[in-house]
């Protein structure tokens, strides 16, 4: 049974972590989990600084492919998304992640994204800084998204077709769903009002955690992330979403990269239907998806840890056929 909300703020108050594991201290709980992390920051050809992670196998184990790693709307690298690249270090895989304009610990005012096409730039820019590194010379690489993420990586094959070997897409965002995309004229007042107030936090939509994440103590987690965006969506993001998703939700048959898309069946932020839709569209020739029942938004976190281990199994399952 679900959590009243007032029960979930009791639990807060009680309880913050400074990890989302819990107390250990960042080097300590890597050294257990036998990998290796760092933090750094990346300056972008357009002067932005990015706050970045990566994630290794144990320094013994050389790895076997880079995942390039992009976060969702309102998230962070520095959270519970750790746990995905955690568990693939351990697994061989070679991780890195930024946090996007806006979130995180990189420039820029909280959740404004005015230009995805910028956005994107600034991924390939850091990725392929670290491509040149020699001592991952020769791996293939993999593109990984969640969400707003997923819509990133085909962005970014589209402005880099031949640049990677696959895309790891976690319930994409690749258009707004119809069920919940606001009807005429709502579009084209925000679209208005943005171009007067694009910072203005006040397009109403409600808390996504509560209908992203199932298990409840996994919602207090989730909740207790110091850096997550808690505010409405600003306009300007939300009409540059709707820009980039409008135009993606047109270019799906243009996709050629070799991907496999995961999503909940019972998924209410973004839409399934469209993961087919890209499915079935996609020119790729090498194109998997699942579709998992009853399964939400948070698929890598916020389900059962069984679900979890399912979700992760097929991911893996995945890369290992590709990574010979």
């Amino acid at each position: 049974m679900e959590e009243e909300p007032q029960q979930q703020e009791k639990l807060l108050q009680s309880s913050s972590y400074p990890f989302y594991w819990g107390y250990t201290p960042e080097e300590q709980y890597y050294k257990q989990q036998l990998i290796t992390s760092t933090k750094s920051t990346f300056t972008t050809p357009r002067n932005l600084t990015l706050f970045t992670r990566s994630w290794l196998p144990n320094p013994t184990t050389p790895p076997r492919a880079l995942i390039f790693m992009i976060h969702g709307y309102g998230n962070d690298i520095s959270w519970t998304f750790q746990s995905t690249p955690i568990f693939l270090a351990q697994m061989g895989f070679a991780c890195f992640a930024l946090d996007l304009q806006g979130h995180g610990q990189t420039q820029g005012l909280k959740a404004f994204v005015p230009n995805v096409d910028l956005v994107v730039q600034d991924c390939l820019s850091y990725f392929n800084s670290i491509k040149q590194d020699p001592k991952f010379e020769a791996l293939p690489c993999f593109l990984f998204g969640e969400s707003m993420g997923g819509a990133i990586c085909l962005l970014i094959h589209f402005a880099d077709p031949r640049g990677f070997q696959g895309a790891i897409l976690v319930a994409p965002m690749c258009k707004i769903s119809d069920k919940v995309r606001p009807r005429w004229p709502i579009p084209q007042i925000l679209t208005f009002l943005a171009r007067f107030f694009p910072t203005l936090a006040i397009v109403p939509t409600p808390d996504l955690l509560y209908k992203s994440v199932k298990v409840d103590h996994k919602k207090v987690i989730a909740e207790m992330n110091p850096l997550r965006y808690r505010g409405k969506p600003r306009l300007g993001t939300v009409v540059e979403l709707l820009r980039v998703t409008d135009i993606l939700s047109r270019k799906l048959c243009d996709v050629e990269l070799p991907f496999i898309v995961l999503h909940g069946s019972a998924d209410v932020v973004t839409d399934p239907e469209v993961s087919r839709e890209l499915y079935e569209e996609a020119r790729s020739e090498d194109k998997s998806i699942k579709v998992f029942d009853g399964m939400m938004h948070s698929l890598l976190f916020g389900e059962t840890d069984e679900n979890v281990e399912i979700v992760r199994s097929d991911i893996l399952q995945w890369l290992n056929a590709r990574c010979k």
